[in-house]
């Protein structure tokens, strides 16, 4: 999905803030059964250092949940097979950015 596009939708039922390394976050949202990542018109993957520039995205919007997600690449240091997707999503508190 284009930011551009983006702007133009009124209610998203998830933003999702993935965490990729040391302060770099990727977004994207979910519509219904689908999730889009959000691209820029370049069509690269939206991405920020600052993750309250991403929300500051859907101050005008209705939310229904927004969440920070971290996926590790340790699966084998904790039991887990590798590949299977240690995955952690953790709900962000007060969005209210206004």
């Amino acid at each position: 999905m284009l930011l551009k596009e983006l702007k133009k939708i009124s209610h998203i039922d998830k933003v999702k803030l993935h965490s990729l390394e040391s302060n770099l976050y990727q977004l994207s949202v979910v519509i219904g059964d689908e999730e889009d990542y959000v691209q820029t018109e370049h069509g690269r993957f939206l991405t920020s250092h600052n993750k309250l520039d991403l929300q500051a995205l859907f101050k005008d919007k209705t939310v229904g949940a927004m969440v920070l997600c971290h996926q590790s690449a340790y699966d084998e240091m904790v039991g887990q097979p590798v590949g299977m997707g240690n995955f952690l999503e953790v709900p962000l508190g007060n969005t209210d950015l206004s």
